[in-house]
């Protein structure tokens, strides 16, 4: 059971070492923009769950892509 307003666990972070932005400014691997990647460690655990529910509903993180 989740408190209101608690946010889910989630890993650190959503790469999974498939790093490639050489077409576009999101990572294929992650989802994440260059920006969100450079900024993650300094991001708050809102803004990062911000970024989690993007990235989890446009179907990443990717794994072996």
């Amino acid at each position: 059971m989740r408190l209101a307003g608690a946010l889910p666990q989630r890993p650190d972070t959503p790469c999974v070492a498939v790093c490639s932005t050489t077409f576009d400014d999101i990572c294929r691997g992650c989802g994440r923009t260059v920006v969100e990647v450079a900024h993650w460690v300094s991001m708050t655990a809102e803004q990062k769950e911000v970024v989690w529910q993007r990235i989890l509903a446009q179907g990443y993180p990717r794994r072996n892509t």
